[in-house]
């Protein structure tokens, strides 16, 4: 599996495992979720993805579970985790509305909390979750640097940034931000033109693409992006998802797609994506299905 530097002396795997939807499973015992955690392992995928607020801020706990149970699969793995969303469910069910949190109080005691969720002493990543509109950069930002300074996080960055947010949140800390991880994938194709990609491309930043299968729309739709989709898929050999995820892993600009699935069998073949050999020409007959007209 090819790795990617994130930051100095950190590197990700190409692949990355997101576990957003590990605690909606109806198996959610350590020896099950390990299972999911082995089976990214002998694929070369060493990256976990999570977040605060998975699993109605369940998720950290229950991959947690797996890593207390076999303390050896930390040290396999890195942890990607997120934090800021403050939503009116699980542990915040008391609150009237959703909103964004970056204070420093709020950052540092959600990562207190996912440490102790998932039974560990740090995590590999730690994200901003969602612009926040009244950040005060100054503030996160030097508690995301105190966070790195203290060993909790090796490294931080930011998640649905546009590129000013990055540059606002960056021009307050020592820290290099490592990543942006954004909405990607055949079904959302903005960031190809509007700026994004090209920012951190130019900037030689790490992205990182959330929902790279389109919420699973790739799998199932119809029409002519499934036609060009299952017709390269039968050419060599893989299925829908690994032509959509090696349609991104084409891109120069190095994007890690953040797969998340339940079902082992799944799990299993996330990595024929990197099988998937896309040609100029056939990249373009997937993106001009995703625009619905040719290219200008």
């Amino acid at each position: 599996m090819d790795r990617v530097e994130i930051a100095t002396g950190l590197s990700f795997s190409r692949l990355v495992y997101g576990m957003w939807r590990v605690a909606d499973d109806a198996d959610t015992s350590p020896a099950y979720v390990e299972a999911k955690i082995q089976a990214c392992l002998d694929q070369g995928i060493t990256t976990i993805d999570q977040a605060d607020i998975y699993g109605d801020y369940g998720a950290e706990a229950v991959l947690g579970g797996a890593l207390k149970a076999n303390p050896a699969l930390r040290n396999q793995i890195e942890i990607v985790t997120k934090c800021d969303i403050v939503a009116p469910i699980g542990m915040y069910a008391d609150k009237p509305v959703k909103y964004y949190d970056t204070s420093r109080a709020h950052i540092e005691a959600s990562v207190d909390r996912s440490l102790t969720e998932m039974g560990v002493d740090h995590v590999d990543l730690l994200l901003i979750h969602r612009p926040d509109p009244l950040m005060d950069h100054n503030e996160t930002g030097a508690a995301l640097d105190d966070l790195v300074t203290s060993g909790k996080v090796r490294a931080v960055g930011v998640s649905n940034f546009r590129p000013w947010d990055w540059q606002l949140l960056q021009s307050a800390m020592k820290t290099p931000l490592a990543t942006n991880q954004i909405e990607i994938s055949l079904a959302e194709i903005a960031p190809f033109t509007n700026g994004d990609l090209a920012f951190h491309q130019q900037n030689a930043h790490s992205v990182m693409a959330w929902s790279p299968l389109g919420g699973g729309s790739l799998m199932t739709g119809t029409g002519q992006m499934a036609e060009r989709l299952d017709r390269i898929a039968a050419d060599q050999g893989v299925d829908r998802a690994a032509v959509a995820i090696a349609f991104l892993l084409r891109h120069p600009a190095r994007i890690l797609p953040v797969l998340g699935t339940n079902n082992l069998e799944r799990i299993k073949t996330i990595s024929d994506a990197t099988k998937v050999n896309l040609d100029r020409e056939t990249w373009f007959t997937l993106y001009e299905a995703a625009l619905g007209k040719e290219v200008p």
